[in-house]
């Protein structure tokens, strides 16, 4: 796994120079994370795809003010595509990281090959409390993030380089994340969606229950489904080999 720096986003990749006959998954991270929430799957899939996860603007290595609405991360994403050019491309994000891979389906449908969608949903409201929380004392924030981020069945040190990569990130930071979480919402949207996608969600998510994602399942046209046993909200971390095993079945069976 290489680290790597293009106008100011930095990414890590799994092979670099990128293969242009290869797919390349682009891995986006969840609120107030980095790239490390991606790590296994940056690894462990690099020997078949391309496999890039970036920090967004302000996490991170990553340069510039984090942002507090979807569609302005979602141009970031897409300028970033532009600037390494990117191809084949299939974009995998968790929570706030699968809204911008919706809205990305939606608006820009035809760069993309496909899409992945992990523990998120086509609305995502957050709870008033985290926002005081983050604003009061966000280092109880992080702490509090080891018992709703994940299921009771993960050990505490598997999440630990996460949560210490959250509590490098800024207040600031973090609560725009929520921000833009707060007011994105495509429900009545999601049938405009035409290219393949596949949706994970993990049965012990308290932050995006597996409600969410049946509702992205029944109004996604043609979408595929894997439900995640004894995992919670990061279930990329919790149970990769899970989540990397599904993600390698589905690219397989589109390009069939």
């Amino acid at each position: 796994m290489e680290k790597h720096s293009c106008d100011g986003v930095s990414f890590t990749a799994g092979i670099w120079p990128l293969d242009p006959n290869r797919t390349t998954l682009l891995f986006i991270h969840g609120s107030g994370e980095t790239a490390l929430l991606w790590e296994n799957q940056v690894t462990a899939l690099a020997a078949d795809y391309n496999t890039i996860a970036l920090d967004l603007p302000g996490h991170g290595d990553s340069e510039g003010p984090g942002l507090d609405t979807i569609a302005g991360y979602t141009a970031a994403v897409m300028a970033f595509v532009d600037k390494i050019s990117l191809a084949n491309l299939v974009p995998c994000g968790l929570s706030i990281g699968g809204a911008i891979v919706q809205q990305m389906l939606l608006d820009h449908a035809d760069r993309l090959r496909a899409g992945i969608l992990v523990s998120t949903g086509a609305r995502l409201r957050v709870m008033p409390q985290i926002f005081e929380m983050i604003e009061k004392d966000y280092q109880q924030f992080v702490a509090l993030s080891r018992t709703f981020a994940a299921s009771p069945q993960t050990p505490a040190a598997v999440l630990e380089p996460l949560l210490q990569a959250t509590a490098q990130c800024s207040p600031q930071v973090t609560a725009g994340d929520f921000r833009a979480c707060d007011c994105f919402d495509v429900m009545a949207r999601l049938n405009e969606i035409t290219r393949p996608v596949l949706i994970i969600s993990a049965e012990d998510d308290q932050l995006t229950p597996p409600k969410y994602s049946d509702f992205l399942e029944k109004n996604i046209a043609g979408a595929a489904r894997c439900r995640i046993p004894d995992a919670g909200h990061v279930v990329p971390v919790e149970k990769p080999e899970e989540v990397n095993r599904t993600i390698k079945g589905f690219l397989e069976k589109i390009s069939a």
